[in-house]
């Protein structure tokens, strides 16, 4: 009978508020006391003797009758009992293949006696094979391509100063640069202007808040090594809308610079506008 089967059976017993307060008190002492009582139990107490069960196990395989009576010295085999007397081994296999529904059957400790290896079956792969035909080389550049669109710049570049100079006095850069008809020539036009800047053969004025360009002498290298004159760079963006802004503005209807011809370039065996 347990713990609680005691607290029950002396329920009616209780009567009072203190009674109850001192037999919850003596039960939790109790139940303490039994929890410590088991934790210093020592489990396994009758633990299994190997040598016991050696020594009786030859016994019944008809070998000696006790292991004391070998020397500490003797080697035994585990197949004989000592005394030249072999150990019956069927007779303990009979009490095994008793309690077991297995039925016995030859097995071996290292696996199979052969062991075939598994031949991997590689795939042969057909190597792609490309339409030599639809390759396109990149087009080549040779000098002479090289040459003509050279010329080409040295070109605009000496006809936009000769404008610059027949214009005889100071100019706006848009009304310069701007074609009204072509904005690539617009483009154009700025990009040969900065070679003459460049070369300081023309000055760019933002002095007034308005670019102004106008021709100057050329500077020597005396100039440029006395320290008088520094070299500035200045990165300037023309888009349409600014293009756009710029015929509005400065109202213009002609372009000072003649619009040019579109020019024919050769690059490879194909020739391009």
């Amino acid at each position: 009978m347990g713990l609680n089967s005691h607290d029950d059976a002396n329920e009616h017993l209780v009567k009072g508020p203190g009674e109850a307060t001192l037999d919850s008190s003596a039960l939790m002492a109790a139940s303490m006391r039994h929890a410590v009582l088991a934790r210093s139990m020592k489990s396994g107490g009758g633990s299994f003797d190997v040598d016991d069960f050696v020594s009786k196990l030859i016994i019944f395989m008809g070998g000696r009758h006790s292991v004391e009576e070998m020397p500490e010295d003797d080697e035994y085999d585990d197949n004989d009992d000592g005394n030249g007397a072999p150990l019956d081994w069927e007779r303990i296999g009979w009490k095994a293949v008793a309690k077991s529904h297995r039925v016995p059957v030859m097995d071996f400790m290292l696996g199979p006696l052969s062991i075939e290896q598994k031949q991997r079956a590689v795939g042969k792969r057909s190597k792609l094979e490309k339409d030599k035909g639809s390759h396109k080389k990149p087009q080549e550049l040779t000098e002479d391509d090289i040459t003509r669109s050279e010329n080409e710049t040295t070109k605009n570049v000496a006809n936009l100063e000769r404008i610059l100079e027949e214009q005889g006095k100071p100019i706006n850069l848009f009304r310069f640069i701007i074609n009204p008809n072509d904005f690539g020539q617009s483009v154009e036009n700025l990009f040969y202007l900065s070679f003459l800047i460049r070369d300081a053969k023309c000055s760019l004025d933002l002095e007034t808040g308005e670019p102004i360009l106008m021709l100057c002498e050329q500077p020597t290298a005396d100039d440029y090594d006395g320290g008088e004159l520094k070299k500035h760079q200045l990165v300037m963006e023309l888009d349409m809308p600014t293009w756009r802004r710029a015929i509005e503005v400065f109202n213009i209807r002609q372009s000072t610079i003649p619009h040019r011809p579109k020019s024919e370039m050769r690059i490879g065996e194909k020739w391009y506008g």
